[in-house]
């Protein structure tokens, strides 16, 4: 009888028995060798030379890939804010404190601060609500988020109540964001290029959810609105949470009337207010049912992988 495991043995030791080899060879011998000497990949003051720039973006689009694909996710719900949107109770807390300390200036930002802790709690619902209805799905719907404090922690933070996982793409900065405690450790990566950081949140998306937020907001979701205005990536939910808010901020009805956009364009997202109306408009976009009845995200909402991404 010929024995199969001998038939597909490998032929050349792998990279990783290379590496051990090499380790144990350095520590009885030389345990600082001349980079020269060194195996190529794990060289990193080789790796990080500029010449090898092209090389370190491959390897930054597809370590995330590589462990989503071996994981099954298929699809996500990406959530964007701003970083500065505390949670209600510690918004409250700084309003007692500045209260108590008779502090007229400090009491009016906590008091701003407090009126925009709602988003979080939408925030933290609405992730809540999408890993919650469709975690027992065969491809459940994943919340994404950039990883750091805010309305990235509300997201991560509903997704972790429910009983879900998330994803944390954090991304290195001048002053280094730390990961909130929410995301789930085997799916919070960190991302040197902004640009590979932001094809991640497309790659796999059904819908972004964008609160009120900053510059980095505001980037995400024009590069999102730009896409599907050119038809670079196929058309999906983009909800803004706060009319108020992004119609202050915003004036979409003078790029129109200035023909600096196409009318309809302003059709490209929805204004909501709730966690519950946002989860409705999904449900509706994607026929979310219940696992028993088979409407999940098998469906419409299925996306690809990182060979067919924006």
């Amino acid at each position: 009888m010929i024995r199969s495991d001998k038939l597909t043995a490998r032929n050349f030791p792998s990279a990783q028995e290379e590496v051990e080899q090499q380790a144990a060879f350095d520590a009885a011998f030389d345990a600082n060798p001349p980079s020269a000497y060194r195996l190529a990949f794990t060289d990193t003051d080789f790796l990080v030379r500029p010449e090898l720039r092209p090389v370190r973006m491959q390897l930054e689009l597809l370590k995330p890939e590589l462990i989503q694909q071996e994981l099954n996710i298929q699809s996500t719900v990406v959530i964007f804010g701003s970083a500065r949107i505390a949670d209600r109770e510690s918004a409250q807390a700084a309003v007692d404190a500045a209260r108590a300390a008779n502090d007229a200036a400090a009491l009016q930002r906590a008091e701003r601060r407090l009126l925009m802790s709602g988003y979080y709690e939408e925030a933290r619902k609405f992730a809540w609500l999408v890993t919650e209805h469709t975690k027992d799905f065969p491809h459940p719907l994943y919340v994404v988020t950039g990883g750091g404090p805010g309305i990235m922690e509300a997201g991560n933070r509903g997704a972790h109540e429910a009983g879900g996982r998330s994803i944390g793409l954090n991304i290195v900065l001048p002053h280094e964001q730390r990961p909130n405690q929410y995301i789930t450790p085997e799916l919070c990566f960190r991302f040197h290029y902004f640009g590979l950081r932001k094809m991640h949140f497309l790659i796999r998306s059904v819908a972004l959810a964008a609160f009120p937020g900053g510059y980095g907001t505001l980037d995400e979701l024009f590069e999102t609105l730009t896409l599907i205005q050119t038809g670079k990536c196929r058309r999906r939910p983009i909800l803004l949470f706060g009319r108020e808010f992004w119609s202050r901020l915003i004036d979409f009805e003078l790029l129109i009337d200035t023909g600096m956009i196409s009318p309809g364009d302003e059709q490209l997202f929805h204004y909501v207010e709730t966690a519950d109306e946002a989860w409705a408009l999904l449900m509706k976009e994607y026929d979310i049912g219940s696992p028993a009845n088979g409407a999940t995200t098998n469906g419409a909402a299925t996306n690809g992988t990182a060979a067919d991404g924006p």
